[in-house]
């Protein structure tokens, strides 16, 4: 046993393949090997490679491997950690029977168990609220000859967790810091690894591009295929999760001002949309400085949108209820996020209209966004790409404005928008023309539908409602 012991230190690819019975990918035998001699090691991956998978491979060998080792490994957050770098610790001591006669797996820590108070590894977590100083204390506290850190998803992992990390290397005869993520950050301690301080890295960088003869083998070839065709190759999901790539600081922006200006000089005649859905977005006035917002949109283009002020619920469901009818729109979605449209859509169902709330913060139809509301301005800047038509002039000053000057990160591997309330205070006013905009592609709509007053235009009948924005919750 000794001996294997230290042929599985020096060889990690071989332990892999001795106590799991298993043969790695091509990339993760690199990672393995790459390991007794670096200090750093960083993975900067698209989505499902199989990077949480080497890291707990890692961890099982430096824990079998050398004397009284001290293991802490953190991610993200509290809940990622357990779900994914934790549980992978146990489905692999599952697969070995010398794993699971020396160490007991507990929901926070496992250790040795001969020696548990000084051969083992912790998982670690902060909370939300920490500050910088509390952020670097998770890290803390391990004193040992052999130390390993792991972060997981550490492309959107704080940098001040990695600062104890850096120090404990300092004392230890042997240690590590082994951090694996997608790129979703253009800050933190994976991008750092990948950029500034590359030098001090051995980085391995893992693409499922179906055109690359080195891909990871793991992801489905065939899904990559499909979203590079729906997206596109330059658009930030995929460039993070398919290609592995962190988005350019310039995509950081929704849209640029000019591809929106560019929009207001299109001209669609009225028989390029006549078969197309009339659809109304309503944006219902939160403060007294806040507009409302009626928005319309056919097909590829949108009309001038109405703004009233100080206006009551009974007054904003006439005003929609008299635009609904004249314009013998197919739908109506009004922004119900905090109950504010509730006033509203309750009187349009009195007025025998049938508009739907849409919850900003609910959940999105598309798993690439963490939010419905990015999942509307993300279609909405797609629309715009493909043709569509914004209202000329001053009509669209506000709209412009506040769509060019949005920002979006990514929370895990999603994409999200900033806070509404940094893009009031970055404008000097609300993005109320926006968001009754984007609000006109909550759901898909078809002409005569049955989503708002009835059948075929201009024939009222029974309002038909089968969109719940609270499915699946």
């Amino acid at each position: 046993m000794k001996e294997a012991l230290k042929a599985w230190k020096d060889d990690p690819p071989r332990f892999v393949r001795n106590v799991f019975g298993v043969r790695p990918d091509p990339w993760q035998d690199a990672v393995l090997a790459a390991f007794p001699k670096a200090p750093r090691l960083a993975m900067k991956a698209c989505k499902g490679p199989g990077k949480t998978t080497v890291m707990a491979w890692l961890a099982w060998n430096f824990l079998l491997t050398r004397d009284d080792p001290k293991i802490a490994a953190t991610s993200v957050s509290g809940d990622n950690l357990a779900d994914n770098l934790w549980a992978e610790m146990a489905k692999w001591q599952a697969k070995s029977d010398i794993l699971t006669r020396r160490f007991e797996w507990t929901k926070t820590r496992i250790f040795s168990r001969e020696r548990p108070e000084t051969w083992w590894m912790s998982a670690r977590t902060w909370a939300r609220t920490a500050d910088k100083a509390r952020l670097g204390q998770t890290l803390a506290g391990l004193h040992s000859d052999y130390i390993l850190f792991i972060l997981d998803e550490s492309g959107g992992i704080p940098d001040a967790v990695m600062a104890s990390a850096e120090a404990a290397l300092s004392s230890c005869v042997e240690g590590h810091i082994v951090q694996a993520g997608n790129p979703t950050h253009l800050e933190g301690p994976l991008w750092r690894a990948c950029t500034s301080e590359r030098r001090l890295w051995h980085v391995t960088e893992i693409s499922a591009d179906p055109d690359d003869p080195r891909r990871a083998t793991r992801v489905k070839a065939e899904w990559a295929r499909e979203q590079i065709e729906k997206y596109g190759r330059d658009n930030p999901w995929v460039l993070v999760n398919v290609f592995g790539q962190f988005p350019p600081a310039s995509l950081d922006t929704l849209i640029g001002p000019d591809e929106c200006r560019a929009a207001t000089t299109r001209a669609w005649r009225p028989e390029d949309i006549a078969g197309a859905a009339r659809i109304l977005g309503v944006d219902v006035a939160r403060f007294g400085d806040d507009a409302s917002v009626i928005f319309p949109r056919q097909g590829l283009v949108a009309f001038p949108p109405l703004r009233f002020r100080n206006i009551d619920g009974t007054q904003g469901a006439g005003a929609v209820a008299r635009k609904w009818t004249d314009w013998q729109a197919d739908a109506c979605f009004i922004d119900d996020t905090g109950g504010f449209g509730g006033s509203w859509i309750d009187n349009l169902r009195r007025l025998g209209r049938t508009p739907i709330g849409i919850p900003f913060s609910g959940r999105a139809n598309d798993p690439r966004y963490d939010n419905k509301r990015t999942e509307m301005y993300f279609e909405a800047v797609d629309w715009i790409r493909r043709g569509g038509q914004l209202p000329p002039g001053q009509a669209s000053h506000e709209l412009i404005a506040a769509l060019s000057q949005t920002t979006y990160s990514f929370r895990g591997d999603r994409l999200l928008l900033e806070p509404k309330e940094q893009v009031k205070s970055r404008l000097g006013y609300s993005p109320d023309d926006a968001d009754a905009f984007v609000l006109t592609f909550a759901q898909p709509v078809t002409a005569g539908s049955g989503y708002g007053y009835g059948g075929p235009r201009g024939k009222p009948g029974r309002a038909l409602v089968d969109y719940d924005p609270l499915a699946g919750w």
